[in-house]
């Protein structure tokens, strides 16, 4: 059974961190049950394990924490929503790889409620959306823009951190970082897209195609 967690208003980032922390060791001890955590932190910048100092650009703009999930900089803020993932890897096959596929599929299942068609990219990280009306690459490719951003942690075969979408944040927010180390490439958000999407039609998304996406697949 996944519980789900919804909180109001803004989340603060370490608070956030010690009840995951917590809630994952329960979830490895068996006295507590899986949990998906929906919620906007305040404005911040978060650095992963592969966090390079040069892709802070401007270090004074908003907190930055240090954090011990896969990946580089991203950007925390009201508008996102985080999904943290409290989910025994353990009884979903043992494969992060395939864990982090399938966190990712659950990401476009539910950008496909909004008819909008996510991307995986070989070497990024994260859900990509297709933006023809800017125009192409140098090498003839479509530009592409960031909606989602993905990064997990595990201890004890139990995940914790987890994914977040753009929903409606301040995109001049992620100015002050190189979000994920890619330079190429911009963000957007489901607003910027031209959808009147709020808050709570995502989390009805994300409900729906949990079960579908994050079916243990990855087992044998």
């Amino acid at each position: 059974m996944v519980e789900w967690i919804t909180s109001t208003g803004l989340t603060d980032y370490d608070a956030a961190v010690a009840f995951m922390e917590a809630r994952a060791d329960a979830i490895a001890k068996g006295t507590a049950d899986e949990a998906i955590w929906l919620v906007e932190h305040p404005p911040l910048y978060t650095a992963g394990t592969s966090a390079k100092r040069e892709d802070l650009t401007d270090p004074d703009r908003f907190p930055v924490y240090d954090s011990k999930r896969g990946g580089q900089y991203t950007y925390h803020g009201p508008g996102q929503r985080v999904a943290y993932v409290m989910l025994n890897v353990g009884e979903r096959g043992r494969d992060v790889r395939c864990f982090v596929r399938d966190l990712e599929h659950w990401v476009i299942a539910a950008l496909a409620e909004f008819n909008v068609t996510g991307h995986i990219r070989p070497g990024r990280v994260g859900v990509w959306v297709e933006r023809p009306e800017k125009g192409q690459n140098p090498d003839g490719s479509v530009k592409e823009d960031k909606i989602a951003a993905i990064g997990i942690r595990l201890r004890k075969w139990v995940s914790f951190h987890g994914i977040s979408i753009n929903v409606e944040p301040d995109l001049g927010h992620f100015d002050g970082i190189v979000p994920c180390g890619i330079r190429e490439h911009g963000v957007t958000s489901l607003v910027d897209l031209g959808l009147p999407v709020s808050m709570d039609d995502v989390d009805v998304a994300l409900k729906k195609t949990f079960e579908t996406a994050l079916t243990p697949r990855c087992a044998g």
